[in-house]
């Protein structure tokens, strides 16, 4: 019996459930983007609407997801290991925190004024950085602050975005 009679026997079987995970993951997450952006013009390739891009990665992702999907169908890979709810806490947690501080928000007596990008960028960097379990807190502190000194130049400056840096200090 040759090889390809054995593959045909076997039938479909998922070879891979960590790249099928993942491709079924990017997939949903392609989904999602089309159903949040689809009231947005997507325009011509002569005139760009807002809707353009968006949807455009979303085709892409959903394209590779389903690449993904058939090659964990035809090549061997690793199994779907147990998540890291650490990982994810922090690094959501993180991403939610920074939404929430840099411009600040008001929800009935909870009350979180702009903070900025001064105290937002390093504040989400130390955070998230804390979903890593070799982390030293001396050195995530240090990469906080340089890698919120190189967005603020960035952002603010380079690009001239109408980011807020510290409202609460400088008034911008």
């Amino acid at each position: 019996m040759s090889l390809n009679q054995i593959e045909r026997a076997q039938g479909l079987r998922i070879r891979s459930t960590q790249d099928f995970a993942g491709g079924l993951f990017m997939i949903l997450l392609a989904a999602g983007a089309y159903v949040f952006t689809w009231d947005l013009p997507a325009g011509t390739l002569r005139q760009l609407g807002p809707g353009m891009l968006p949807k455009a990665f979303a085709a892409i992702c959903a394209v590779l997801g389903l690449l993904l999907v058939l090659a964990s169908l035809r090549y061997n890979g690793e199994k779907l290991s147990g998540w890291s709810w650490r990982g994810v806490f922090f690094a959501l947690g993180g991403a939610c925190l920074f939404a929430l501080t840099i411009r600040g928000f008001e929800l009935g007596p909870i009350r979180v004024p702009a903070l900025g990008l001064l105290v937002s960028g390093p504040l989400l960097i130390f955070f998230s950085g804390l979903a890593a379990e070799d982390r030293k807190l001396k050195e995530l502190l240090i990469f906080a602050v340089a890698m919120s000194v190189g967005c603020i130049l960035l952002f603010k400056y380079a690009l001239s975005l109408p980011i807020p840096l510290a409202p609460w200090l400088l008034g911008i």
